[in-house]
């Protein structure tokens, strides 16, 4: 059986873009327009919220650009019954949990039983990518103790 074969390095003109033709000066990435001049971010298309997903402690979190930043972070799950898990005591420890959050921050327990943790980051519109990774590791970090509190707590979650 002969070798497999490497195709050529890409000569001639680009690919053309998925998706509507940017203006001019700026450049596709994925769901994100890139202005040349200044490295601005912003969504591609008018309406779109762009997502960027990371995980912080294992814990799968996101970003969506939407005129602003919309942080999200899926904390834990609530144990089911079957497990012979106290859910009383949980749900008892949620409010003191939601107390604990950062101001502006928003707890909601979601109906297939996953706990998310919820913030929202005001930036300029366009924003520059600086200032994106900023407010995200700014919400890791603020994140972080709470988790911790989430592992200790009654709940248990964070484990």
């Amino acid at each position: 059986m002969p070798p497999p074969t490497h195709a050529a390095p890409f000569q001639g003109s680009a690919p053309p873009a998925s998706g509507p033709a940017l203006a001019p000066g700026l450049l596709p990435l994925g769901a994100f327009a890139v202005s040349e001049a200044d490295g601005l971010v912003s969504p591609r298309q008018p309406g779109l919220a762009p997502t960027l997903r990371f995980a912080w402690r294992g814990k799968p979190c996101r970003a969506a650009l939407d005129g602003g930043l919309f942080l999200s972070a899926e904390a834990g799950r609530l144990p089911a019954t079957a497990t012979g898990a106290d859910r009383a005591a949980v749900f008892a420890a949620l409010p003191a949990l939601r107390a604990l959050l950062p101001k502006g921050w928003t707890l909601r327990l979601l109906p297939d039983h996953r706990l998310r943790v919820e913030a929202r980051s005001h930036l300029p519109a366009p924003t520059s990518a600086v200032a994106m990774v900023a407010a995200l590791v700014t919400f890791a970090l603020c994140l972080d103790p709470w988790l911790d509190k989430l592992a200790g707590s009654e709940a248990g979650m964070g484990r």
